[in-house]
């Protein structure tokens, strides 16, 4: 009687179980993560199933993956991009260091995933191999992209992706030859821990006969922990947010494999058991082109202290790259360092040949840096320069005019006058450089003149609202600001202009949200060296003030909130 009275009391609680969670709305955000999720738990469940079934073939295991990898072609990699070339070979030079010293003889063919988000690597039964450029982006060294290519090798080499294929076929109920139509996610998505912590460890011991050094492994694992802490910490900027992106896609990585800490505890009690030798590891010899990609992005992030040095780790292995170059030069600038900033444009210039946007911006670093000696700097670099120099004239006259001889901006002027149409872009540009050189009714002149011909032209009008502003002529300035058509730099320097300008009609707190929203947009702003060197006296002495103010009010909200 009991027993009954016990399962009549189970049967109850679970059909109430049941009613319950029928009723209860759950909200699930949609998210792009979701088949991974789905895949990763998923496949961390597969692989715990007990393999009954007989073990495929070598030659259909190289048959479903070779099936598998044509049908992931839209993962194929530019191979007109010389760079894609270049990490591609590198990567299959370095696969096949550790191949041969694998226990399974299966044709192994590595591939490049150029997906700066793609944190990854995976393999497909029968020796396919992919590694993805964010998971790269992330090594300093050739002994951790072993340890990667390694850790998938022995993935093969133990038959955990024939067996997850075969798993699949079971589960399914589909032939082996209709298994081409499994996802990609299938492979992406981790193993069980068992078979992941093997994959590391033999993957590492692989790597060792090889002749790399064990610590790849653990710096690879460590690399892989810093991307574990970021992805728990939620991104507190907009530049941060995109970094999430990458984020995203590793979250079922991370929800199917072994925690760091786990993983370089098990290599580090290898290295003690084994007794291997303490190498020194091997640079990352496509390393300067994610060095360069990530100084670039660090650029854009406003972060320039960082890009600087990336870009100038990437450019002493590769001394001569255009985009690394460039991304030094304009992280330098923004920094105030003139003179680096003009010697770095100036490799540039000899590098990638001239055009008149890296012209003037050596000739603007030469003017910042120096404005005295700028134009007997630029004048030589302009001699030797090749092809038509005409628009060299105007950055020449600018100069000229810094050290004291208006004479090239006279001719230059009358030659933008008589020229229908560069002749508004030459007029504007020379009426900066008055601005630089202090003459501001010739700068409002010129600058008017440009914009009364060239209204689109929001540059020339933000320069205008400049000398408008240094003429006391604040009500125009404030008219003209006023348009929303600038881009994201000229929107930050637009605020600055209408705070200056709003900070001279003593309308201090609508300056001060200003100030605030340039300098978010252009932290350069709080540079007192890099405003002095490109605007003027007033605009200085304005945005000094206003950092004071701002300062000032920020003390005084945080002791009353105290």
């Amino acid at each position: 009687m009991k027993h009954w009275i016990v399962l009549t009391a189970i049967a109850l609680l679970g059909v109430t179980a049941i009613v319950v969670s029928e009723r209860r709305k759950v909200d699930v955000a949609a998210s792009p993560t979701a088949l991974l999720y789905l895949v990763a738990d998923t496949e961390r469940e597969l692989t715990r199933m007990p393999v009954t079934f007989t073990r495929m073939s070598d030659q259909d295991e190289i048959l479903v993956g070779d099936q598998l990898a044509r049908l992931y072609t839209f993962r194929s990699p530019d191979k007109t991009d010389p760079e894609i070339v270049e990490i591609q070979r590198y990567l299959t030079e370095v696969g096949w260091r550790l191949a041969p010293r694998a226990h399974r003889r299966l044709p192994y063919q590595f591939h490049y995933i150029p997906d700066k988000y793609f944190v990854n690597a995976f393999a497909l039964p029968g020796g396919h191999i992919y590694v993805g450029a964010g998971l790269l982006s992330l090594m300093d060294s050739e002994d951790e992209l072993a340890a990667v290519i390694g850790h998938e090798i022995e993935h093969i080499d133990h038959y955990h992706c024939a067996e997850r294929v075969q798993q699949e076929q079971a589960l399914r109920r589909i032939p082996l030859g209709e298994l081409v139509a499994l996802p990609v996610e299938v492979f992406e998505a981790g193993y069980n821990k068992d078979q992941e912590m093997e994959a590391d460890r033999e993957g590492t011991r692989l790597a060792v006969e090889s002749g790399y050094s064990a610590t790849g492994a653990i710096r690879m694992f460590e690399a892989f922990q810093r991307v574990y802490d970021d992805y728990l910490n939620p991104a507190k900027t907009p530049q941060q947010e995109l970094s999430q992106v990458a984020m995203q896609t590793i979250e079922g990585y991370f929800r199917s494999h072994p925690l760091p800490a786990e993983r370089i505890a098990q290599v580090r009690s290898l290295i003690a058991s084994e007794q291997w030798p303490l190498r020194p590891e091997r640079d990352l010899a496509v390393g300067y082109i994610f060095w360069t990609a990530r100084a670039k992005d660090a650029l854009d992030s406003k972060k320039y202290q960082r890009a600087q040095q990336l870009s100038t780790q990437s450019l002493k292995v590769r001394p001569e790259q255009p985009t690394a170059l460039s991304v030094l030069a304009q992280a330098q600038f923004a920094q105030a360092d003139f003179s680096g900033a003009a010697a770095s444009y100036r490799k540039l210039l000899d590098v990638s040949g001239w055009t008149i946007e890296l012209a003037e911006a050596y000739a603007l670093s030469l003017a910042a840096a120096n404005p005295k000696t700028a134009v007997a700097e630029f004048r030589p670099w302009m001699a030797s320069a090749k092809g038509d120099t005409r628009d060299l004239q105007v950055p020449l006259a600018g100069l000229s005019l810094l050290s004291g001889d208006a004479t090239p901006a006279k001719a230059a002027i009358a030659a933008g006058r008589s020229h229908d149409d560069l002749g508004p872009m030459w007029l504007g540009k020379l009426g900066w450089w008055s601005y630089l050189a202090g003459d501001y009714p010739a700068a409002a002149n010129l600058l008017g003149d440009a914009v009364q011909q060239r209204p689109d032209e929001v540059r020339l009008a933000l320069r205008l609202a400049w000398a408008w502003i240094e003429q006391r002529r604040l009500a125009d300035a404030l008219q003209i600001l006023s348009s929303n058509s600038y881009d994201s730099v000229s929107q930050a320097e637009k605020s600055m202009a209408r705070a200056v300008a709003r900070w001279q009609a003593q309308e201090r707190d609508a300056a001060l949200g200003d100030f605030t929203a340039a300098v978010s947009g252009q932290p350069e702003w709080e540079n007192p060296h890099w405003v002095k060197a490109l605007y003027s006296p007033l605009v200085a002495q304005s945005v000094q003030q206003m950092q004071v103010e701002s300062e000032r009010r920020r003390k005084a909200l945080a002791a009353k909130v105290r």
